[in-house]
């Protein structure tokens, strides 16, 4: 049977998340993400991920640790950096850096692994920086993972921001067999490393129709501007047929769980911002007016669109988004490719020949 882009085909076991897109649910080793975000940080369900069960404290505090020692870029992935052109993208930077990485005598997959989630984040700020000819900040060891990536990108210590921006990584740490970690699966199928695997994922992500950036919301609230006009700009869109950006999902047809705990973590900001505010009305109205408009399409604010609503809040560079998406993946990817090394079988599907 030919399926295009194998869609709806099966094509591996996992024990690492579950979706349910008609309930709108999403699990992480069969805990609802919601009650992650609630109960645990970045460090706990990453490690959680990867090896399947809640490191006891001495487990974490090792964990912490070999997270903030391998934060520090090595001194051959600084002098690459700094050969490449200012004009050259962020994810392409990303991809090429990640690729160069060595890996030192007798590291296993598993430390490579934490290696990884630990130093992209640091990447990410210097070439942002770079880009920005602004000083590089080197990594706060006094800090957790997350308030260390704001501080870096930032030069400040903001507590309240790291929340907001961890939780969005932690949402989307892992969500099945997408197209970065299907090709993650498949290069490490071939009993390649751990890098070649994550460079995989990388030139996957950097794809708009995957990675993409949500962009297209920010572009939506702007040209909204105030509440009054929610109405009048997205009865024009419909009428002429454009998709209203942040709303629907291939694969939840009702609530995005991603989108309502972003929504909830943001809400309860001490001082809401204007920007928050527009979002959660616009939403209210879009979702009113879609229900009236098209009520046989069940579509809903998805992730997208409160990460955009995020990434504003905490003024992050749209240049960054799809790289600060990688920099939480890079879990799921790992998790997955030591996952497929533990009962390893080469992808190998048919291809139909149709030519003369």
């Amino acid at each position: 049977m030919f399926q295009p882009g194998l869609k709806g085909i099966t094509a591996v076991e996992t024990k690492l998340s579950n979706i349910d897109g008609a309930r709108g649910l999403l699990t992480y080793r069969g805990i609802p993400v919601e009650r992650l975000v609630e109960k645990y940080t970045f460090e706990e369900v990453a490690y959680f991920l990867l090896y399947g069960d809640f490191p006891d404290e001495s487990q974490l505090e090792t964990f912490i640790n070999q997270l903030k020692r391998t934060r520090q870029l090595p001194l051959y992935i600084e002098n690459i950096l700094n050969l490449f052109p200012k004009e050259m993208q962020l994810m392409d930077v990303l991809r090429t850096v990640i690729s160069a990485f060595c890996k030192d005598l007798g590291e296993t997959e598993d430390s490579m692994a934490t290696k990884l989630i630990a130093t992209i984040p640091t990447i990410i700020a210097y070439r942002y920086r770079q880009m920005n000819s602004l000083t590089f900040i080197a990594p706060n060891q006094s800090l957790t993972h997350v308030e260390n990536i704001v501080y870096m990108l930032t030069g400040e210590i903001n507590k309240e921001h790291a929340k907001i921006l961890e939780t969005y990584l932690l949402l989307t740490m892992e969500h099945g067999l997408n197209a970065s970690t299907f090709a993650a699966r498949v290069t490490i199928s071939t009993e390649s490393d751990l890098i070649s695997a994550i460079t995989s994922a990388l030139g996957t992500m950097k794809g708009p129709l995957h990675g993409g950036a949500p962009s297209g919301v920010i572009d939506l609230l702007e040209e909204i501007e105030t509440s009054d006009n929610i109405r009048e700009v997205i009865h024009k869109k419909l009428q002429k047929k454009e998709r209203i950006m942040g709303f629907g999902h291939r694969v939840y047809k009702t609530y995005d769980p991603r989108a309502e705990a972003l929504k909830k973590r943001i809400v309860e900001m001490e001082d809401l911002p204007n920007w928050i505010q527009l979002a959660l009305e616009t939403e209210q109205e879009t979702i009113r007016i879609l229900q009236r408009l098209k009520p046989n399409h069940r579509l809903y604010t998805n992730v997208e669109y409160y990460a955009a609503a995020i990434m504003k809040t905490l003024n992050i560079d749209v240049a960054l988004f799809t790289a600060i998406f990688s920099s939480s993946r890079i879990v799921g990817w790992c998790a997955h490719a030591l996952e497929q090394l533990e009962n390893n079988t080469i992808f190998r599907p048919n291809a139909l020949y149709v030519g003369q």
